[in-house]
């Protein structure tokens, strides 16, 4: 029996609040030689969220790596939270894992040996609950316990859900409710007065699977996951990948009930704050639209939900199945708009 530890004592930023930044990570990136191979079907250009190569007519491989500190005080519930994570790179693509490799760090001077074990336990279980194996992996020493995984998965060439085909007059499907960072917050904090962190570890450890599966055996045109970089920042790499803009109607986004509470108190993580500062060269707010209210919308999120692109008559059925296979928090929350390409507009409801 493991002695029980606070993980999240041992870590500056939590979970996917731990990236970095849009506003620093995607400068970064245009410097870089662009990618001339034509059997990348997916690479770096577009800040999706996993490369996609193709192997033959009817194959592709979907290459991801995930990692992060915890996001929770349990190290069985780390471990799942970040396998949960890795692995929604994959169903984010339209595709199915195969197998992944964990990526280790860990601080064996502060913590005894069974706590990784526990970790690692919790990364099996979830991905044989994905119907995959880890098959390895590497561990170094660390001053924070760090963990995630490498997952290799398939695709059809021609059923790549890539974040760049969204298309005017579609609507936006979010499968999982926001506010996750501001409750992991609250609770590393020790200030979860809400007790909602039992409720968002089941939030963070439900895979996209049965959410991926119902958005492919639909017209899809475009999908992604949020994670670190909020709802509008994965939103945002969506419209300027496809040369389109977006509004989102507020009141129809699903929320955490705690994340509204600790929004209002400033329990926000610094993730979360930066996503904020970023996105405002490229979000138009009403003017109603509460600066608290800004910040569930760009929460750092770890293992949130799928944001899907779909054409307007098929959102409706989109709804129903998802409801079906127990995503009840699923939701229509706004619409793909022709342009200002590249800019959300941010609405208490629906915009003329």
């Amino acid at each position: 029996m493991v002695a029980p530890v606070r993980l999240t004592q041992l870590a500056k930023r939590a979970g996917c609040a731990a990236k970095q930044p849009p506003g620093f990570l995607l400068p970064l990136l245009k410097n870089l030689p662009p990618i001339r191979d034509p059997r990348v079907l997916v690479g770096s250009a577009t800040a999706d969220d996993a490369a996609v190569y193709q192997l033959s007519d009817d194959v592709a491989l979907v290459l991801t790596t995930d990692f992060f500190t915890p996001i929770v005080d349990s190290p069985y519930d780390f471990g799942a939270i970040a396998a949960a994570n890795a692995l929604s790179d994959v169903y984010a693509m339209g595709g199915t894992p195969m197998t992944a490799l964990s990526i280790v760090g860990f601080p064996d001077h502060l913590l005894p040996a069974e706590v990784l074990l526990e970790i690692l336990r919790g990364a099996s279980d979830k991905a044989a609950e994905a119907g995959i194996s880890i098959v390895g992996g590497h561990t170094i020493k660390a001053e924070e316990p760090i963990f995630g995984l490498a997952v290799t998965g398939t695709v059809a060439p021609q059923k790549v859900l890539a974040n760049r085909h969204a298309q005017p007059g579609d609507r936006l499907v979010l499968t999982k409710p926001l506010g996750l960072g501001m409750i992991t917050t609250a609770a590393k904090r020790g200030e979860d007065t809400c007790g909602a962190i039992t409720e968002a570890i089941q939030v963070m450890s439900t895979l996209n699977r049965s959410a991926m599966e119902v958005l492919t055996s639909l017209e899809t045109h475009a999908l992604t996951d949020i994670t670190g970089f909020g709802l509008l920042g994965h939103l945002r790499n969506m419209v300027v990948a496809s040369g389109v803009g977006a509004r989102i109607e507020l009141d129809h986004v699903p929320v955490l009930a705690a994340a509204r509470v600790y929004a209002d108190a400033d329990i926000v993580p610094g993730g979360t704050h930066a996503n904020h500062r970023f996105l405002g060269d490229f979000v138009d707010y009403a003017h109603d639209i509460t600066p608290q209210e800004q910040w569930i919308l760009c929460d750092a999120q770890t293992s949130g939900g799928l944001l899907a692109a779909v054409p307007t008559h098929v959102a409706p059925i989109v709804i129903q199945r998802l409801h079906e296979r127990g995503l009840s928090d699923s939701a229509i929350i706004g619409s793909i708009d022709s342009e200002p390409a590249g800019r959300i507009r941010v609405s208490r409801s629906a915009l003329p």
